[in-house]
């Protein structure tokens, strides 16, 4: 999680968890999952961000997220589908083994979520969140090798 956590913060009593917004973070669009975005994934409470269009979960992390990342374009990577929201999925960028970088496919503006897999599962995490993205029309959605035209 280090490529987006910059370091913790006191507020108070209270960690402030510091996330590099993401470039389009003022989307409207991405105002309305941050709103409908669980308060609780598995029993760990949301923390307070730093930035528009992001959020975290537990005390230490189980997960992160940013609104408005880059839209990932046709990949390679393995993509799954949790509750009908396409995500790439693949290891951190940060050589992290322990961290899980989720990005949604196919919908505008795209959302990433980084996942400590030694604390959470990515299946879990996808599950409480995926919600507030299905809201958002698809414009594309993961194939397989399967579903190419020779």
């Amino acid at each position: 999680m280090a490529a987006v956590l910059v370091g913790v913060a006191l507020s108070g009593c209270a960690h402030k968890v510091i996330v590099e917004p993401a470039k389009d973070a003022a989307n409207p669009k991405c105002a309305d999952i941050m709103l409908t975005l669980p308060d609780e994934i598995s029993g760990q409470k949301a923390r307070t961000t730093s930035s528009q269009g992001t959020k975290a979960w537990g005390d230490p992390n189980i997960a992160v997220l940013r609104c408005g990342v880059t839209p990932p374009g046709p990949t390679t990577d393995q993509c799954v589908s949790v509750s009908g929201v396409d995500w790439i999925s693949k290891p951190s960028d940060d050589d992290d083994d322990a961290t899980w970088m989720f990005t949604s496919y196919g919908r505008k503006p795209a959302v990433e979520v980084l996942v400590n897999r030694k604390a959470e599962s990515g299946n879990d995490v996808l599950a409480a969140v995926s919600p507030a993205l299905a809201k958002l029309e698809p414009e594309a959605e993961c194939v397989g090798a399967e579903d190419v035209e020779d």
